[in-house]
C-alpha cells in the first residue's frame, strides 16, 4: 500500500521528473489530456475510474467534450502523496494504451 504521508517539495519535484505531461499547479499534480472526441475522452475516464476504484483513490477531474483534466492530491493527508504519484503513473500508462 502506498504511503499516505504528504511528500516534501523535493520529493514532488523528483516524482514530476518521471511523470511525462504532469506539472504542479495549485499544490496538486496536474495534467490535461485531449482526445479525438467525447466518446474517446469518456472511454478513457471509464478506464481510469476502474483503476482509481481498485486503488481506493479517486481523482479530482474535469471533462469537457474531448478534454480531461486531472488535479491530484490526497485530501485527507493535506497534500500530494505517493498514492497520487502512483495514480498519475497509471493514468499515463492508460493514456499510452
Amino acid at each position: 500500500m502506498a504511503n499516505r504521508a504528504p511528500l516534501n517539495a523535493d520529493a514532488i519535484q523528483k516524482a514530476l521528473a518521471g511523470l511525462t505531461g504532469w506539472s504542479l499547479l495549485n499544490g496538486k499534480l496536474h495534467r490535461e489530456l485531449k482526445f479525438k472526441d467525447f466518446v474517446q475522452a469518456f472511454g478513457f475516464m471509464s478506464r481510469v475510474a476502474l483503476v482509481a476504484e481498485s486503488m481506493n483513490h479517486h481523482p479530482e477531474w474535469f471533462n469537457v467534450w474531448a478534454t480531461v483534466r486531472f488535479d491530484l492530491s490526497t485530501h485527507d493527508a493535506g497534500g500530494i502523496t505517493e498514492l497520487d504519484v502512483r495514480l498519475a503513473q497509471r493514468i499515463n500508462e492508460l493514456a499510452l494504451a
